[in-house]
This record gives C-alpha cells, structure tokens and sequence, in this order.
C-alpha cells in the first residue's frame, strides 16, 4: 500500500526516465515562482524554469532546506503536472551534480552569452540563448551549493 504522507513522482527528459519514485516533496521552480508539492496536492499544471530540482525522502528534510538528504538534480526548462496524487515532471534535461561538468557547462555559458551579444534584438537566436544562459547558469548554482 502506498503512503499516504508521499506523491508518487516521475522524471522524463528526451533521453528518457531520470526518476521514478515516491517522495515526501518535490522543490522546484516554476515561471512564477518557487513550489513546494507534498502529498495530495491540488492539481496543476505549469511551466518549469531552469533550477535544482530537489526530491525529499522526509517533508521536514524539504521545509528545513536539508539537501543532503534529498536527491537533486539541475534542472532545465519543461513542463510539471500533478493530479492524482502524482507528479509528471518533462524537462529538456535532468542532471545529477556529480554529473555536470563544470567547465564544460561554463564553456556553453561563455557561448550562450556571445550568442545574445551577437543576435538581433527580439530575435528567436536571441531567445534562444537567453533561456541558455539561464539554464546554464542554473546549473553551475546547483554545482555551488
């Protein structure tokens, strides 16, 4: 029997299934803002911002920012949905810390940043490295923590 104090959680990225499990909590960040989602959550649906993508065996581990006991990930841009009881995370990439190659990821940074200086204003190109930078700049703060 499932429990009842848990939200069944699932991970997919275009590579495939990162996680899928039940937690306590699941911390991540949406275009308004931080969320918080523990069991029987109302449903909704939103859109996802490059962040940490935090899961918590234990809700206290969650409401007192222990990380160590949560397993994370750097996040990038996608979509969540809960209803039921579960949560369906679809994210352009979910890393590990220990995975992320810091220079390699400063590097895309340094090539993101070039690609705003060098794309015209409201330009798609433009876009697309602005939301870069951001997820790579997500990602090394997850790599700071």
């Amino acid at each position: 029997m499932a429990d009842e104090h848990k939200v069944r959680v699932e991970v997919l990225t275009p590579e495939g299934q990162v996680f899928d499990g039940e937690v306590a909590m699941v911390s991540t960040r949406t275009k308004t803002g931080s969320l918080g989602i523990l069991a029987n959550h109302a449903p909704l649906m939103a859109m996802l911002e490059p962040t940490e993508l935090a899961l918590y065996e234990n809700k206290d581990d969650g409401l007192n920012a222990n990380r160590q006991n949560a397993e994370r990930f750097a996040q990038a841009e996608g979509y969540l949905q809960v209803a039921d009881n579960r949560v369906l995370l679809l994210v352009e990439e979910a890393v590990p810390p220990d995975q992320i190659d810091r220079s390699a990821i400063e590097s895309k940074l340094d090539e993101a940043k070039r690609g705003i200086d060098e794309a015209e204003e409201g330009s798609e190109a433009r876009a697309r490295s602005e939301r870069d930078v951001r997820r790579y700049e997500a990602f090394l703060s997850v790599l700071d923590e």
